[in-house]
């Protein structure tokens, strides 16, 4: 591939209910006109591979404002995780400059391993939803976040959008729009729980290998692992044993980390998938 240019508790509802619950509202929000805008949602952008837009629900009660930024695709195309693998643009989410509102969070459905040939990426080949989270971003006043993305297929096309969602002044929320928000809200995996979580983890001395010890559902499915070490690094091969006590073993082979790398002090991400359920938490290392 070359470039252009350089929650809630996933047993509650199955990865592919929550997939068919977002798709349903996608498509619900596509039957409305592209122009103008909703109330609380900014135009479609377009782009070769594919068009995204912002919405925002009003303020919380807390001064938080909830949103999504809906990336679809064309078919064929594919859009990227957080950490996108071989070769890839994560999708970045910023303020305009100058503003006083700030981005606090942006949550990441489970993605796929995608390969193409010889690279093997990290991302989705299907609509996808980002839920956000914005502070000081009173209903009041018109929001513009720039979204930057990359869609391929053969290549490799940043997608850089202005999108502008405007005040809001009735502060009522649209019904698609929010169904969409807390749908995508769902979609993202939750933490630790008393039932899966990561035990333990050790990096070896020569940082060719990471071992993660695991305590996994009852009757779980073998695990599926996406670590995200520094940035630009996504490490997705592993082999799955028994442990001691009952515990899921995985082993990671480590690719190059970058030169006088230092691991002390550092946190990684991990994500581990198991059929139709999943858990993000963070390594740290002493």
């Amino acid at each position: 591939m070359n470039f252009a240019m350089s929650c809630s508790n996933l047993s509650v509802i199955s990865r592919g209910s929550r997939a068919w619950i977002v798709a349903a509202a996608i498509g619900l929000l596509s039957l409305l006109p592209a122009t103008p805008s909703l109330a609380a949602s900014s135009n479609w952008a377009l782009n070769e591979g594919g068009r995204m837009r912002l919405i925002l629900l009003p303020q919380e009660a807390d001064g938080t404002r909830h949103g999504a930024l809906v990336i679809e695709p064309k078919p064929g195309w594919i859009t990227y995780w957080k950490e996108p693998g071989d070769v890839g643009i994560p999708p970045a989410i910023t303020p305009a400059p100058g503003a006083a509102y700030t981005v606090e969070r942006v949550g990441f459905p489970v993605p796929k391993i995608l390969t193409n040939g010889d690279m093997t990426d990290v991302g989705y080949d299907h609509p996808v939803t980002l839920p956000i989270t914005l502070k000081n971003a009173p209903d009041d006043t018109g929001v513009t976040l720039s979204a930057f993305v990359g869609v391929c297929q053969n290549i490799c096309i940043p997608f850089q959008a202005d999108l502008s969602v405007p005040p809001d002044t009735d502060g009522v929320a649209n019904a698609v729009e929010t169904a969409l928000v807390r749908a995508a809200q769902a979609q993202v995996p939750p933490g630790p729980s008393p039932e899966f979580h990561v035990v333990d983890h050790q990096l070896g001395a020569d940082h060719r290998e990471l071992v993660v010890r695991l305590k996994m559902p009852a009757g779980a499915d073998s695990p599926q692992a996406f670590v995200s070490g520094p940035s630009g690094h996504v490490f997705t091969h592993s082999v799955a044993s028994r442990g001691t006590g009952g515990e899921t073993v995985l082993t990671l082979p480590i690719g190059k980390l970058p030169k006088k790398y230092k691991i002390a002090g550092k946190h990684w991400g991990i994500l581990v998938v198991s059929g139709n359920r999943a858990m993000e938490t963070t390594l740290a290392f002493d």
